[in-house]
């Protein structure tokens, strides 16, 4: 039986364009990721570089853009947060069936953004249904390590078959389930978390 649910946070609730960032950046020379651009996204997302270390690199790499260029291309990846999302999630943490989490990958740039894009009085809402909201760059952990699982079982005495994980990325929910976690794998555009009940019947 579920008792915990630990939910992605971008194209679970929050609707992201994944390939806007790479479309944006190409007006400044961007062609691929490079293997020392994957290594400086992965430090910012976990909190290892700050966000004027993260800037000041990536601005040495495509001189051409401005620190502005740089934070709208950066955050253009951030679309809309749907309503029905927000009462959904509140619905489920007023009825208190599941204790529930957030465990998102991002940076400190993001998520910024999106207060500014949900406004403090949403964010705040959807934030509050959380017993706790754990962020990538602000626990040095990242998915799909199996280390940022194991933090957030044990720091909640969580049992990992008692556990529910719903996250839009194959990589995640296979790394979670070697643990023992329930998953599902939420297939973005056929799929959305309004289903969770129906998904968490099935496993």
């Amino acid at each position: 039986m579920i008792e915990n649910i630990i939910f992605d946070f971008g194209d679970v609730f929050i609707n992201l364009d994944k390939l806007a960032t790479a479309r944006e950046m190409q007006l400044y020379g961007f062609k691929n990721l490079t293997p020392e651009l994957e290594e400086l996204f992965t430090a910012y997302e976990k909190g290892l570089i700050t966000t004027e270390h993260f800037l000041n690199q990536t601005n040495h790499l495509f001189p051409k853009a401005s620190r502005l260029d740089l934070i709208h291309a950066w955050n253009s990846i951030i679309l809309d947060f749907p309503e029905q999302r927000l009462k959904f999630i509140e619905k489920l943490a007023k009825e208190e069936d599941y204790r529930l989490f957030l465990l998102s990958n991002t940076n400190e740039l993001h998520i910024e953004f999106v207060k500014q894009r949900m406004g403090k009085e949403r964010y705040a809402r959807f934030k509050n249904c959380f017993e706790k909201f754990y962020l990538s760059h602000e626990i040095n952990l990242r998915k799909p390590e199996p280390a940022i699982f194991e933090y957030v079982l044990n720091s909640n005495n969580l049992k990992a078959d008692k556990t529910f994980f719903v996250d839009d990325s194959k990589e995640h929910t296979s790394a979670a389930a070697k643990l023992g976690i329930r998953c599902w794998h939420l297939k973005v555009g056929k799929e959305d978390i309004l289903d969770l009940n129906t998904q968490i019947l099935k496993c």
